[in-house]
């Protein structure tokens, strides 16, 4: 840590429960309700914030505070929330590489992982990955997890122990993946039934068992009825991997939105990947943006993930990022959000929890930027409000004081450097962790270098 983080961290470590932070930079858009400040081109404002009992108390103008902590004009950001994760199969990679890089890689890699696995082997890569994201100022997190009846739903168990164990530090939500043909018969049935029973979001992948994203089989419509009346029957919120290629005949999407419509479904829908919508004609993509924008859909991308394995062909250089239409789905009134999907899995090597990086990450690949307008809601608030979590990722008096406080003070500095050189707190108070070490992780499970 610099040696101004430094000092800000004893600062405020020295402050007890009720202090100020002044001059601290922030996007306005994560402020509900008038700017305390004039906002300048980047759309920063510039403000003194109260901190009380572990709640943000007020934002002020700046100069109103005379006494506390000063970020010295860095910026000051809300937990980040991040809504599409898989932490029962991260960190697979040191015993189960992608030996091509390809999805279908990734399938054949990851179902042969998942053989092996047992309550103990989940749980130390899941707490794991959630010590990481928690370091880092995650404040909740939507994992899915594998599930493949009648196999034993060891990653539901694993679930509910630790959403138990983390209360109060990560606010943890749990969805089904598992292709749509699994949601038919007695297996469906149980299946559904073992999400209610914990609390869950049904989900689904938009494939066939064996299958790709690609050309909807004849028996797809009925397929998804049949998926929304399991989630209806339950009241269940649905959330589902769709179109998670770049074949024209992944048509899932429009599907999804008009089926919502007709059914009148009541409950919250995220849909993730949507990759294919970028290769469709625009008559197409056009009419399947207006279904999602009626159906009341939000999208979630995960653009280091999708650049990663999509239009991956060995010696050819990819020529499209693998990513949905973000811009003309956010202008059709489409909540869009960002989140980290895989880590150190097969479908996708890297990645650490962080949505520092998710944010930095998705501005260069999705150019959420010039302007940038109110793309910073995509890393907090605009997942919060999926998973209905509506006091997490904004600024507003009342809201729990879990903070990012960071040296940069424009969006160029703080896009510019991992940031890793951050002050997070909880309850208004310095965190005292560090990212776990990967040698703990492979002293646990065995494995050496991945």
């Amino acid at each position: 840590m610099s040696a101004a983080m430094d000092r800000l961290r004893q600062a405020i470590a020295a402050g007890g429960q009720d202090y100020w932070l002044r001059d601290a930079r922030a996007p306005a858009t994560l402020i509900p309700g008038a700017a305390p400040g004039p906002v300048d081109g980047q759309g920063l404002v510039r403000f003194d914030l109260k901190v009380e009992q572990g709640r943000i108390a007020a934002l002020a103008p700046l100069g109103t505070a005379t006494d506390g902590p000063s970020l010295d004009g860095g910026q000051v950001w809300p937990g980040p929330v991040d809504g599409h994760t898989h932490l029962d199969k991260g960190h697979i990679w040191p015993r189960h590489a992608n030996a091509t890089g390809s999805f279908h890689g990734a399938l054949t890699a990851c179902a042969s992982d998942r053989d092996g696995w047992t309550d103990a082997d989940i749980e130390a890569r899941f707490e794991w990955s959630l010590r990481a994201a928690y370091a880092h100022g995650t404040v909740a997190i939507r994992t899915h997890l594998e599930s493949y009846l009648p196999r034993d739903p060891a990653s539901w168990r694993v679930f509910r122990m630790l959403r138990d164990r983390w209360a109060g530090r990560i606010t943890l939500q749990a969805s089904s993946i598992a292709p749509l043909d699994r949601f038919q018969g007695e297996d469906g049935e149980s299946l559904a039934n073992t999400v209610a029973d914990s609390g869950g979001i049904l989900g689904m992948v938009t494939r066939l068992t064996g299958g790709v994203h690609d050309k909807l089989p004849d028996e797809f419509q009925p397929m998804l009825d049949r998926f929304f009346s399991l989630a209806e029957a339950r009241g269940l919120e649905l959330d589902i991997h769709v179109d998670e290629s770049g074949e024209s005949g992944a048509r899932a999407l429009v599907e999804i939105a008009r089926t919502a419509i007709r059914r009148g479904f009541k409950q919250r829908i995220q849909c993730g990947h949507c990759c294919s919508l970028s290769i469709q004609p625009e008559d197409f993509a056009q009419a399947t943006i207006k279904a999602c924008a009626e159906a009341g859909l939000s999208i979630i991308v995960l653009p280091m993930c999708n650049m990663y394995l999509q239009d991956r062909v060995p010696g050819r250089t990819p020529r499209w990022r693998g990513v949905t239409l973000v811009h003309e789905l956010r202008a059709a009134g489409v909540p869009v959000s960002v989140a980290s999907d895989n880590t150190r899995d097969p479908f996708y090597a890297y990645g650490d929890l962080d949505m520092v990086e998710v944010y930095r990450e998705a501005t260069r690949i999705l150019q959420l930027d010039h302007p940038i307008g109110d793309w910073p809601r995509a890393a907090g608030a605009t997942p919060a409000a999926a998973m209905g979590l509506t006091d997490r990722g904004c600024l507003k008096p009342g809201a729990a004081a879990d903070l990012l406080l960071f040296r940069a003070r424009g969006m160029t500095e703080l896009l510019s450097r991992p940031q890793s050189d951050r002050v997070v707190l909880r309850d208004g108070q310095v965190l005292d962790a560090e990212p776990p070490d990967y040698r703990d992780l492979d002293a646990a499970l065995g494995t050496g270098p991945g």
